[in-house]
């Protein structure tokens, strides 16, 4: 088996008023159906070992997580290297639901912003309202950035880690690094 390859071979900058990296890769399986359905939740329990999340909300512990995405859809996040084990133990657990599954790891790019600045980055970029009082850790949304689609989330108060398509993956990236060029905070939150 070859060595996964991420889109921009873990690109980081550290130069403005927030740190910028590429992470993964990460192990990431969308899972459709009915989400209030035990074996929906059982088999995303089971493969993101966390605890079932509530709408708009993604619990993530290292690299394992569940983010729902939409109302019948999770995306269900573990290690790369286990990725095609846990899809082979959903889809046996999802036997006879009315349920899909699909590894989409190597669809997709990961970051991570890291920094005391990091919603002002992100609010340059994004029309999801960011103030701490109103996006809070835990919080999950999928949006825009500038003109591509990309999800993102709060992992603490300092930390926020943005999914986006593989073929967009340095333009975010770029993005990124433009809303949070030096002496670019505003100073808002």
């Amino acid at each position: 088996m070859s060595d996964p390859v991420t889109a921009l071979n873990h690109l980081s900058s550290g130069d403005g008023i927030a740190h910028i990296a590429e992470i993964g890769p990460l192990g990431m399986i969308t899972l459709r159906g009915d989400l209030r359905a035990r074996a929906i939740q059982a088999a995303a329990i089971s493969i993101g070992r966390v605890e079932f999340p509530e709408m708009r909300h993604c619990n993530s512990a290292g690299e394992n997580g569940i983010a729902w995405m939409s109302p019948d859809e999770l995306l269900v996040m573990c290690p790369y290297a286990e990725v095609g084990e846990a899809l082979t133990k959903m889809n046996t657990t999802l036997a006879g639901q009315h349920a899909l599954a699909v590894n989409v790891s190597d669809a997709r790019a990961v970051f991570q912003v890291t920094g005391p600045y990091l919603r002002e980055v992100l609010a340059k970029l994004a029309p999801v309202d960011l103030d701490p009082g109103v996006f809070t850790p835990g919080m999950f949304r999928r949006t825009r950035l500038a003109q591509v689609p990309a999800a993102f989330w709060m992992r603490d108060d300092q930390t926020a880690q943005i999914i986006c398509f593989r073929s967009v993956a340095k333009y975010v990236f770029d993005l990124l690094c433009m809303a949070a060029q030096p002496g670019s905070e505003v100073n808002h939150f």
